[in-house]
């Protein structure tokens, strides 16, 4: 059996702007919209790892302490769908700069650790439901989230009672 875990760097989102996005998500979309993501769950993935054993793990995290790199805002001001991956956020219509240096950091990191990274650009955002319709309706966002990130996790994704959970495993803060 492997000891392999299923891990990603993320940002959290702030417990009063989860909250916010829960209402709001709740406001705007009928219950059948798709399998909606838990409050809990909620966050913006910054480079996403797959399975890591447990050497390789210590090793990524060795050198995220290493990141020296000043805290930056993140405004959630936009939403979509992507019908392909059937996926609904939210995210910002023009990311921060500090917010696409960290990413590219870890995601570099990891793609020199061993952990493949897609081709795909970095587009960040919070996702609300999976397993979405086809025919969204999305409303016009008229929400405006802002918060100040001076850290970031690791987060472990489990998969408990048919439903994935994230576990927070180690974070880092960053300079001021």
């Amino acid at each position: 059996m492997s000891d392999d875990r299923r891990l990603f760097f993320a940002v959290e989102v702030p417990d009063a702007i989860r909250q916010e996005i829960i209402d709001w998500r709740a406001r705007h979309f009928p219950d059948d919209t798709g399998r909606p993501v838990a409050a809990a769950s909620l966050h913006l993935t910054l480079a996403f790892l797959g399975e890591v054993s447990a050497a390789k793990s210590q090793a990524l995290c060795a050198q995220a302490a290493r990141i020296r790199q000043p805290g930056f805002s993140i405004t959630l001001d936009d939403a979509g769908h992507w019908p392909r991956s059937r996926v609904v956020w939210v995210g910002p219509r023009r990311a921060e700069r500090g917010l696409l240096q960290l990413a590219s950091l870890l995601r570099a990191q990891a793609a020199r650790s061993g952990c493949p990274q897609r081709s795909l650009p970095f587009l960040p955002h919070i996702t609300l439901w999976r397993q979405a319709r086809h025919d969204i309706a999305l409303p016009a966002p008229g929400f405006l989230w802002r918060w100040q990130v001076d850290s970031f996790t690791l987060f472990e994704s489990q998969f408990q009672s048919g439903r994935v959970r994230y576990r927070a495993l180690e974070s880092w803060t960053l300079s001021q």
